[in-house]
Parts: structure tokens; C-alpha cells; sequence
């Protein structure tokens, strides 16, 4: 009875597979852990495959989609270790339908994953606020349908097409099939590379799912037969797959439309079964010299791909490209940092600084506000959002009145801007209601979907496509797709350019906002805004420091031949919001090229940006107002408990020094921020204070809000899921940010 277990066709399938296909087995695996949440946690990606979302909605037809993706991935690992390791179970040839048999009797790792994605997925949508169980029925039935549909087709097309050994040679040989090298190469008598002696089996699960012994006979049948039926069935998988990428390049013409846009986790699963159906293509076609065929093309695409006709640009939509490029040196940032020019962009803003004042008494000094707002994402972008309309519903618009600057990184710079521009517009336009709850909404709606389809169809499979923006013809890429969703998302009222902010910002209608991004070739600090910020990037003394190296580079100075004002604000703030792998780098014109990147990596809470200010025109913040107050929006608690240490294994030793850089970072530059703000405060000839609100969902009041106490921090990504959404709005009742909110209140209602 063992020997009968072990020698069954499902076991000796997944014996097989450790021995030869682990590579196969570690990608169920790793999906297995993010369905399991082991991983991937921090970022959300669990999220994707337990919530999808689909136009904006998590609804059984999101999840059909995820259904669908998952049977793709499925049916692709299929076909791609039949056409690997199925010729090495002879039996095969002889029992009708061949490859359904095979699918059947490899089903033990898919069905795994299906087991734990059910469970999973119940434990996860019933912990959700679900309005009713019929709600979870409809989820579910979504996914079911989106898998049975996918295998009732393929299956459909394949017990049509695909023929065992007993179909073949009762019919007339194809015509095609007697062309095969295989069968010219076997009649030559050359060693064929399929010698068909693979693990012995003496069971196998029928279509019945009855357990039916192999046929004793097997040997007495010619060997070229037998693989010849194999080479038909393969020959029906590759034509499968050749309709499945070219299914996908079509999508890609019109993968801006929103219907196309699927679920970031079943585009994820798409380019997935996309490279495991390459390797049965080359498997098919190549035979043993598959795996150097594979090698050669990679190590050929890494080298020519340094060549300018394979070599994509990622450019800064707006900018002129056709221009000499910006030169890049040393020599030419200290010339952009000269005292004079210094001088002249401190006049200039002195003056919007002026412009700002006579918006108050002459008798009565009022408060500068500056308020900086940490990176993180959507999540970031959201909680800014929420802050700001609080504090502008808490004091009747005045503390936005008293607000002259706005910093930060990411996902904060992200709600900043879209209040500042609410607020300009509501200036002329009284029926725009700034604290309206239906814009945060519009910003906390889905902007990953659009992003991860862009990859799978744009950058790595169709980068042919073109945007014609005010004249100029540059490539998109999945940057272009985060704008445009961004730009959906929020009604197309960001849709500017960054010279369109020049005059509001000199009246001091809005408050100035220097986007920063960082300058991955030398570290530096890129400050983007119509007006210069040259004196951010250098001493603020009268003359310069010896040996001083330069903070940041002046956007408008720098590049002020090739139409900097003309940058797509979209873009400045995609800029601003780089995340790796996310969105692209961007590479600005200049020589040599410079590519910049996510700025919280060097002050993810715009704190520092904000002080320096502060301290650069401290004289006039001296003589003219009462005090400077410094507002911090965090997406992250700013003083956590210290976490236990326990003892840790080999492999968390390794890892550990890596994550504790990582985790710690956000500690590392709260720590440094508050010895700049110190040092700020005591050493000011004015009043420094300071209003925090931090994101902590660990600190909610539990009345009422039991469920959303007792969640973590919402993940970092372009993507929150329904109760990720209610717990950063509600965030705003906690004890310290209600005080916070009080504080403003008594500062600003005089």
C-alpha cells in the first residue's frame, strides 16, 4: 500500500519537482507567504490578493479578475513543467487526453495555495465590516467563477486539440507533425535528448478522480510514437501561450482605458505566468539548449541595453529634452551659489514674505506658519489631507491664512498640494468647499492598479508609446500611468504647470511649496518650484564657506534653458514620490544625465526644509511677524515603546542589521529633526513653537472604534484597502491630535 502511495503519479510529479522545478515551487511559495501574511505586510502587497480592487470598488468582479489571474498562473506552471518533465512519463501518450490527465495529477501544489487563499480570504473579509454574509458569498463567488471559467476554456480548447496515442495513429498523420526535426533526427538514428525513462508509477488520478494503474504494456510501443504524441500536445501549449502574450500586447494599446486596468495583484500574477510560459516556449523549441539560450539572451539584453536605441528614457514630462544639455559639475553648482545670487533670490522671496504681511494689521504681528508633512505613501497623502481640513474647519481658515510654506516628501507633498490648490480655487470659486469630506475620497482612491498594468503591458512588453504634452513627444511609462490616475483621481485640477504657480505664489494667494527630490548621483537635494531656492543649496552667510559642499540644486537656475517652467507639475510631484521599482527614475537633461529619486530617503518629514527657512530669513520673520509655528503632519507614531528583544535564529542574525537600518530609519531622522528644532528654538531672536499630529492607530479612544484600535499602521503603497482608510481619518480623535487641534484653536481664534 506504501509502495503503491509513493510510486502514485501525483507523489513522483512532486518528488520531481524538488529534485528539478524548485525554482517553480519557491513562486507558490512565496505567494503562499504573502496570502499568509509572512511578508510584504509593511508594503500592503497581502492586501492585493485579499482585497483587490477593481474601478475604484472591491466587488466580486475584482475578485473574478483575481479568480482569473490565479488560473492563469496555475495553467502556466501546468504547461510549462508538462513541456518540461511530461516526456518522462511514457504512460502518458497512451491515455487519453494526456495533458488534462497531467494537470490533474499535479494539482497538489495549486490546490495547496487554493486551500490557504479560502481560508485566508475568510479570515480576512469576515475581520472587514462586511454589511452582510451574503456579501462575502458574492466576494467569493467572484473568484470561483474567475477560475472555473479560466479552466473551462483551456481544458475545453484542449480536449479538442490535444490528442493521446491511440487518436493520432488511427487518423492520418498531420502534415505538420511530419516535418518535426525530432522525427527526422530519430530516423537518422542521432541520440534524442528525450530518452522517455523517467520515475516509475504505477497509479494515476483519472479524470474520474478514481486511481487507475499504469498499462503493463507500455514497452511494446514504438518510442517515436510516444514522443510524437508529446510534440503534439506541446505544440497546442505553445500555440495556448503565443495567444495568451499576444492577448496581452493588444492590451497594452489601450492600457490607459480604466476598464483594462486590473488588479495589481492578477497583473502581478500575469507577468509572473508570462516568464513561466517564456521557458516553456524555449523549452518547446530548444530542447536541452534552453537553459544557455536563456543565459546568453540575458547576459546579451544587460549589454545592450546600454545602447541609446534599447536604452528607455524615463523623461520629465514638459521639460525640452532637444535643448544642450544642463551642464553637471562642481564648478557649475558653486557658480549657482554665488553670494549674489544668493542675495537676489532671498530679495525676491523677502518680497512674497512682504506680500504675505499685508494680508494682516499693521498693529498686529501674526504668527508665520510653516507645516511640513512626512512621506508614506497614500497613506501619508491621505492623513496630510485630513490634518490640513481640520485644522482649517478647526480656525475658520485662519491658521491656512497665517501658512506661508509648505515641505515635505512623498505622500504628504501629495495631500499638500491638492489643499493648497482647493484653496486657491476656492478663493474664486465660493461653491469649492476646501474641508468637503468627498476630496479625500478622490485622493485615497486606487493609484497602483494603473501603475503595475503599465509595467506588464507598457514598460517591459509594448514600449512603443508616445505623449504629445504642450508640443513636445516624449515616451510614457508606468510614471506617466501614476499621473494620469492621479489626475482622474483628483478631477484633473493638479493638471498644470509648475510656472502656473509662479503668480499665486508671488501674491502670496497660496503658500510656496518647494518640492524636493533627491539626486541619486551625488545625494544632493533637487528643489523644484517656479521660484529659486538657490540660498537652500549654500551657507547663509555673507560669503561662502571654504571647501563648503553644496546642499541642493536650484531646479529653475539650473536647467533654465531647457523650459524648466514648463515641467508638468504631475510630474514634480511624481518626482518627489519615486519610490523604487514603483515609478521609474526620473532623468532630467543634463550632462551627465541627472536621475533623481524618492527625497524621504534624506528628510522623509520636510522638517529640515522647513527650518532652514526659518533660520534663513530670520531677520525678517524678527521683525515682522509674532513667532513662527512649526506644524508636523507624521504618517508614524513619533515616540513608540521600546520593543522587547528575544532571541533570534541564524537566519534573523543575518537579516537583523539590515532590517534594524531599515526599520530605525524613520527614528534616526526623527532624532536628528528634534536636535535641529532645538536648536532652532533656542537660538531664534522669535518664538519657535511647535504643533505635532502623528499618525498611531494604536493610540485611537476605544469607544466605537474597537476595530480600527486594534489595527497596525496602514501599509505603504499607492493603495489602501476600506478599513486601511477609516483608520487614518478616524486618527484625527485621538488624545494628542485632538490637542493639537486644540492648541491651533487657541493660537489662531483671537
Amino acid at each position: 500500500m506504501w509502495q503503491t502511495f509513493t510510486r502514485s503519479f501525483p507523489v513522483q510529479l512532486l518528488l520531481l519537482h524538488l529534485q528539478k522545478n524548485l525554482s517553480l515551487l519557491l513562486i507558490w511559495l512565496v505567494l503562499l507567504g504573502l496570502v499568509l501574511q509572512q511578508f510584504g505586510l509593511m508594503l500592503g502587497i497581502p492586501y492585493l490578493f485579499l482585497d483587490p480592487e477593481y474601478l475604484h470598488q472591491v466587488s466580486w468582479l475584482s475578485f473574478f479578475w483575481m479568480g482569473l489571474g490565479v488560473a492563469v498562473f496555475t495553467m502556466a506552471f501546468h504547461m510549462t513543467t508538462y513541456i518540461m518533465d511530461g516526456w518522462r512519463f511514457s504512460f502518458l501518450a497512451v491515455v487519453h487526453r494526456p495533458f488534462i490527465h497531467f494537470c490533474f495529477n499535479n494539482a497538489l501544489v495549486p490546490l495547496l495555495f487554493y486551500l490557504v487563499y479560502t481560508i485566508e480570504f475568510l479570515r480576512f473579509q469576515l475581520g472587514n465590516d462586511l454589511e452582510s454574509p451574503w456579501e462575502l458569498v458574492q466576494l467569493y463567488g467572484g473568484f470561483s467563477l474567475g477560475s472555473i471559467l479560466t479552466y473551462a476554456i483551456v481544458f475545453g480548447y484542449l480536449s479538442l486539440t490535444n490528442k493521446g496515442f491511440f487518436m493520432i495513429f488511427s487518423e492520418t498523420i498531420d502534415k505538420r507533425l511530419r516535418r518535426v526535426s525530432r522525427q527526422n533526427r530519430l530516423k537518422k538514428g542521432e541520440a534524442d535528448p528525450f530518452s522517455l525513462e523517467g520515475p516509475s508509477v504505477r497509479v494515476f488520478l483519472n479524470l474520474r478522480l478514481q486511481w487507475e494503474q499504469v498499462r503493463p504494456d507500455i514497452s511494446r510501443f514504438e518510442k517515436a510514437k510516444l514522443l510524437r504524441v508529446f510534440h503534439q500536445n506541446h505544440w497546442n501549449l505553445f500555440l495556448i501561450q503565443t495567444f495568451l502574450v499576444a492577448l496581452i500586447l493588444f492590451l497594452g494599446v489601450f492600457n490607459e482605458q480604466e476598464l483594462l486596468q486590473f488588479p495589481a495583484a492578477m497583473s502581478a500574477l500575469l507577468l509572473v505566468s508570462i516568464l513561466l510560459m517564456a521557458i516553456g516556449a524555449l523549452t518547446f523549441w530548444l530542447r536541452t539548449w534552453a537553459a544557455v539560450t536563456v543565459l546568453v539572451l540575458v547576459l546579451g539584453a544587460n549589454y545592450f541595453s546600454t545602447f541609446s536605441v534599447l536604452n528607455r528614457s524615463h523623461p520629465a514630462y514638459g521639460m525640452d529634452y532637444a535643448s544642450t544639455p544642463a551642464p553637471f559639475n562642481l564648478a557649475r553648482l558653486n557658480a549657482l551659489t554665488h553670494p549674489d545670487t544668493l542675495q537676489k533670490d532671498k530679495q525676491n522671496l523677502i518680497h512674497i514674505l512682504d506680500q504675505w504681511r499685508a494680508k494682516f494689521p499693521e498693529d498686529h504681528p501674526p504668527k508665520l506658519v510653516l507645516v511640513a508633512a512626512s512621506g508614506g505613501g497614500q497613506r501619508a497623502a491621505l492623513w496630510t489631507l485630513k490634518v490640513l481640513q481640520e485644522l482649517h474647519s478647526a480656525t475658520a481658515g485662519t491658521l491656512t491664512q497665517h501658512t506661508f510654506l509648505y515641505t515635505g516628501a512623498s505622500g504628504g507633498v501629495l495631500g499638500e498640494a491638492f489643499f493648497r490648490e482647493l484653496y486657491l480655487r476656492s478663493q474664486a470659486d465660493s461653491s469649492v468647499q476646501v474641508t468637503n469630506p468627498d476630496y479625500l475620497n478622490q485622493l485615497a482612491a486606487d493609484n497602483l492598479n494603473p501603475i503595475l498594468f503599465s509595467l506588464l503591458v507598457n514598460d517591459l512588453l509594448f514600449p512603443t508609446q508616445k505623449l504629445n504634452y504642450k508640443g513636445k513627444v516624449y515616451s510614457k511609462d508606468r510614471g506617466f500611468a501614476f499621473e494620469e490616475q492621479l489626475n482622474k483621481n483628483t478631477k484633473g485640477i493638479l493638471d498644470k504647470s509648475l510656472a502656473d504657480y509662479q503668480e499665486p505664489e508671488a501674491k502670496a494667494l497660496i503658500p510656496l511649496m518647494p518640492l524636493t527630490t533627491l539626486v541619486t548621483n551625488d545625494g544632493r537635494k533637487l528643489v523644484i518650484s517656479p521660484h529659486s531656492f538657490s540660498f537652500f543649496g549654500s551657507s547663509a552667510l555673507d560669503k561662502p564657506l571654504p571647501k563648503e559642499k553644496k546642499q541642493s540644486i536650484d531646479y529653475m537656475r539650473f536647467f533654465a534653458n531647457q523650459d524648466p517652467g514648463n515641467l508638468r507639475f504631475l510630474t514634480a510631484l511624481r518626482m518627489s514620490a519615486t519610490f523604487p521599482f514603483v515609478t521609474p527614475n526620473v532623468e532630467l537633461p543634463s550632462a551627465p544625465v541627472m536621475k533623481t529619486m524618492d527625497t524621504g530617503l534624506s528628510d522623509n518629514f520636510g522638517i529640515q526644509d522647513a527650518l532652514r527657512f526659518g533660520y534663513v530669513f530670520k531677520d525678517w520673520i524678527e521683525a515682522n511677524t509674532a513667532g513662527v509655528i512649526l506644524i508636523t503632519i507624521r504618517d508614524s507614531e513619533k515616540s513608540p515603546e521600546i520593543s522587547s528583544t528575544e532571541p533570534t535564529r541564524i537566519l534573523e542574525k543575518v537579516l537583523t542589521p539590515l532590517q534594524n537600518i531599515y526599520v530605525n530609519w524613520d527614528m534616526i531622522q526623527t532624532i536628528h529633526n528634534e536636535v535641529l528644532f532645538n536648536y532652532m528654538a533656542e537660538s531664534m531672536p522669535f518664538r519657535v513653537e511647535k504643533i505635532e499630529f502623528e499618525y498611531a492607530p494604536g493610540k485611537l479612544p476605544s469607544a466605537g472604534l474597537e476595530t480600527l484600535g486594534s489595527m497596525q499602521r496602514a501599509s505603504l503603497n499607492w493603495r489602501l484597502t476600506a478599513k486601511e482608510k477609516r483608520s487614518i481619518l478616524a486618527n484625527i480623535q485621538t488624545n494628542s491630535n485632538q490637542a493639537a487641534l486644540n492648541r491651533a484653536k487657541k493660537i489662531f481664534l483671537y
